[in-house]
């Protein structure tokens, strides 16, 4: 799978985010070592610290169904500027892999990381 079209599968989770308080939906797309693709939505609650990322959702659901060897995740928004994962986030996907390709939507299309570029110094 290319990173243009991992974007685009994260791109469709987006339109299922519940953003009602921030009105910012974020999709993410993970794909897997095996080439599966989990996907997930930003699930907001009035309660803020309820709420669950994009990416973390897309984890949970992958382990959930057994996988933990992930290779890169697409990260895309209905904002303007480029998109990034949390702090929080980072330190879930760095317990998988510190080395995963990170895709960011951009506004010229998507700009690639590492996880260790993002976040050299995890636990």
């Amino acid at each position: 799978m290319t990173d243009q079209e991992l974007l685009e599968r994260a791109g469709e989770a987006k339109e299922n985010a519940y953003a009602p308080y921030s009105k910012f939906q974020v999709g993410a797309a993970l794909l897997t070592a095996g080439g599966d693709v989990f996907t997930g939505c930003n699930v907001e609650n009035s309660s803020y610290g309820a709420a669950i990322c994009a990416e973390r959702a897309a984890v949970v659901q992958a382990v959930s169904s057994g996988c933990r060897e992930f290779e890169a995740i697409a990260i895309a928004s209905n904002g303007e500027d480029t998109v990034y994962p949390c702090g929080i986030c980072r330190q879930v996907l760095h317990e998988f892999n510190p080395e995963i390709r990170i895709i960011c939507q951009s506004p010229e299309g998507f700009e690639t990381y590492l996880l260790s570029e993002l976040m050299p110094k995890g636990f």
